[in-house]
């Protein structure tokens, strides 16, 4: 039986081009697990394993390791999962870090807190993940570690309290000192990092140690009062088991994140990070119990991370293996699962044998007998498994929260070459949408067409181009569109009456309704009930929900889902005979479509959040081509003759951008985006867009 004390379930996490995966890949080589270094560059990174991923250079899918590292004599466990930095993949940060105890937050010494950086920062704080902060290429010309840790605090609110400050930095870094022990370390290149020496601490940084010492104790003296005391009589009265146990309990209270620099490429540094990571991430029996509610009575239930408890365990990714077929990664929460037994998803109430355990290292897997609380694996064969679904004993139930996922904001048309691969189609964008929660697939009423749509670009790229090379089916597909959204604006009444007789049962539904626009917190539909006296059965009141739910999917201008809206049912009739269950939700269907007509409505279109980062000799022609697509300038930034321009942009006109930016800054110039929220069109735009669709 592993001791759940020495487990970490982390993961690493950053803004695209950080060094994520370098830092993978460096402690895939120190610890053992790999005999040479992967470079993300030579397409040769473990962890990059798509050829999608080793041929641009990014990480597209989170991918889980396990490697053990031995400190103090101590044998850990580390369970690791690389993630994208590319926003158009954020929900596999998303899902990754709902089953972490803890994270590493990668930041670039010259870039800083970059815009993914927040949204990461972000959805850790949402999951209450402790985070230690590692400031990466302190070898880069331009890198700034103590720039970098005001960043942290001003643009994350966070409480950065550096354990080391760097010797040297650009060309001259070579170092650190650390400031619990009081000594400084440099890392031997002809050795690959692998040889670390103490050397003495250099006397022109030594009232920076003293400095950063000394907030160090502070950082912390909340978690430890009697240390800022001990300090203020005797600095030398306090140990640094002290301090690395304050340290601690500050770090998984939230409190402070601990920052350590380095140069994973140069290899300096990544020793230090796997001994922080095993002394101030938490253990599974660090966090809390895990909650969840018994689906049987509603109760809520509690599952502690022991082997004793009944199994629990949440399925967190879906992936597709072309030899093994489907892989659902799952994190164990309590309790042993052991292949060969049965299993229960509570979230479907389905029962499912499990064939075959393995823990992963990329895309290679290494068979398990069991598996036990604290750990993360992966089972093989699953047929109805979706991410976000509870495993458990089929004797003790449980729901956990799943997780939430933001809506696609661009979609295209696809169809297969040839007729032949329509069904091979069909079956291939069902898989990929198992896959990926964010990756919806529907059908165009109207036209027939398939409509795909996800959260980019670059998005739709990969998955196209996954289609054609893993499952072997060549699509053509359409231009970009913009996902929009429709919002009421007027409040209306309306009764809409069905009657039809054909001979036998008729059908009869007769529903008086006002229709307006919910509060800005309510998403979908706020439904409320004011028939008095029984006028309409209630046991028609959840098919007459249901026929406004689906209403609200077709909005009355363009066909898109409308966001929010309050529906109150004041009046209405039946018939004995002819009214049924059925009878009501079409007559509710219609009679909002009726009533939206009526109700004036406006086009909501997705608004980025986008930094443009060009050299200051291009700022004047970028910014005016910034305001011809309606962008909005949030603020800028000046680093270095490098000018960081931040403005809020509709979708709609960014199409294409960069290549459009490359083009006006010498190909010098870079951009990143991440949705931010939906706002109203203009009136001119959306009338060319309601023309649009109405010749369409």
């Amino acid at each position: 039986m592993e001791k759940l004390e020495l487990i970490r379930n982390i993961g690493i996490m950053a803004h695209i081009d950080a060094g994520k995966t370098t830092t993978t890949e460096r402690i895939l080589y120190y610890t053992g697990k790999n005999y040479r270094m992967g470079e993300v560059h030579d397409g040769a990174a473990t962890m990059d394993y798509m050829e999608q991923e080793q041929e641009r250079g990014i990480t597209i899918t989170s991918a889980a390791t396990t490697v053990f590292w031995d400190r103090d004599n101590t044998h850990y466990k580390i369970n690791i999962i690389d993630t994208p930095g590319h926003v158009d993949f954020t929900v596999e940060v998303e899902r990754s870090l709902r089953v972490l105890d803890g994270a590493v937050a990668l930041f670039c010494a010259v870039g800083g807190v970059e815009p993914q950086s927040e949204t990461v920062w972000r959805q850790a704080d949402k999951y209450k993940v402790p985070r230690i902060s590692y400031i990466n290429k302190m070898d880069r010309m331009g890198a700034d570690f103590f720039d970098v840790i005001a960043q942290i605090s001003a643009k994350l609110g966070a409480n950065p309290i550096p354990l080391q400050i760097p010797i040297g930095s650009e060309e001259n870094f070579r170092g650190i000192v650390d400031l619990i022990t009081q000594k400084a370390y440099e890392w031997d290149d002809a050795s690959n990092g692998t040889i670390v020496r103490e050397i003495p601490i250099p006397s022109d940084i030594q009232p920076e140690v003293d400095e950063y010492r000394l907030k160090l104790i502070e950082g912390v003296a909340e978690e430890r009062e009697d240390l800022l005391e001990k300090y203020l009589e005797d600095a030398n009265n306090i140990t640094e088991e002290d301090i690395i146990e304050a340290v601690r309990a500050a770090t998984i209270s939230l409190k402070i994140t601990p920052v350590l620099c380095g140069s994973s490429f140069r290899n300096k540094g990544v020793q230090r990070l796997l001994d922080a990571i095993t002394m101030y991430l938490p253990s599974p029996l660090d966090k809390p119990s895990i909650q969840g509610t018994n689906p049987n009575n509603g109760n809520e239930e509690l599952r502690k991370p022991s082997v004793e408890e009944p199994f629990t365990g949440l399925i967190f990714k879906i992936a597709t293996d072309p030899f093994v077929g489907k892989l659902a990664f799952f994190r164990v929460y309590s309790g042993t699962l052991q292949a060969g037994s049965y299993i229960y998803n509570a979230s479907t109430g389905k029962k499912e044998r499990v064939a075959r355990i393995f823990e992963m290292h990329a895309n290679k897997q290494k068979p398990l007998e069991e598996i036990e609380a604290g750990n993360i694996g992966v089972l093989i064969g699953m047929k109805d498994m979706r991410t976000g679904n509870t495993i458990c004993d089929e004797k003790h139930p449980v729901i956990l929260e799943s997780i939430e996922f933001p809506e696609p904001v661009i979609s295209i048309a696809v169809e297969p070459k040839t007729q032949n691969d329509l069904d091979k189609l069909s079956l291939t964008l069902q898989k990929l949408a198992e896959e990926d929660p964010t990756f919806r697939v529907n059908t165009n009423e109207e036209t027939g067409q398939t409509i795909i749509s996800g959260m980019g670009e670059l998005h739709l790229e990969i998955l196209l181009d996954r289609i054609k090379r893993e499952f072997g089916v060549e699509c053509n597909s359409g231009s970009p569109v913009v996902s929009y959204r429709e919002a009421l604006k007027g409040c209306v009444r309306h009764r809409e009456t069905l009657k039809k007789q054909t001979g036998g049962k008729g059908q009869y539904a007769d529903i008086e309704f006002e229709l307006s626009p919910a509060g800005e917190d309510v998403k979908g539909l706020q439904f409320i009930n004011e028939i008095k006296g029984g006028d309409i059965p209630k046991e028609y009141m959840p098919s007459i929900e249901k026929g406004f739910q689906k209403a609200m999917s077709n909005g009355p201008l363009l066909g898109y889902p409308v966001v929010n809206a309050k529906v109150t049912v004041l009046d209405g009739s039946y018939h004995a005979v002819d009214s049924d269950a059925y009878a009501f939700e079409v007559c509710a269907h219609k009679g909002f479509k009726e009533a939206a007509q009526k109700a004036s409505s406006v086009i909501l279109e997705p608004v980025m959040k986008a930094e443009v980062v060009v050299p200051d000799e291009y700022m004047g022609s970028v910014t005016g081509d910034l305001n011809r697509r309606r962008a909005v300038v949030s603020g800028v930034e000046a680093k270095m003759n490098i000018q960081h321009i931040h403005v809020m942009v509709p979708l709609a006109e960014m199409f294409g951008y960069i290549t459009n930016l490359r083009s006006l800054t010498s190909g010098r110039g870079n951009v990143s985006m991440e949705f931010s929220h939906y706002a109203e069109v203009p009136p001119t735009i959306a009338n060319e867009l309601v023309k649009k669709w109405k010749l369409f």
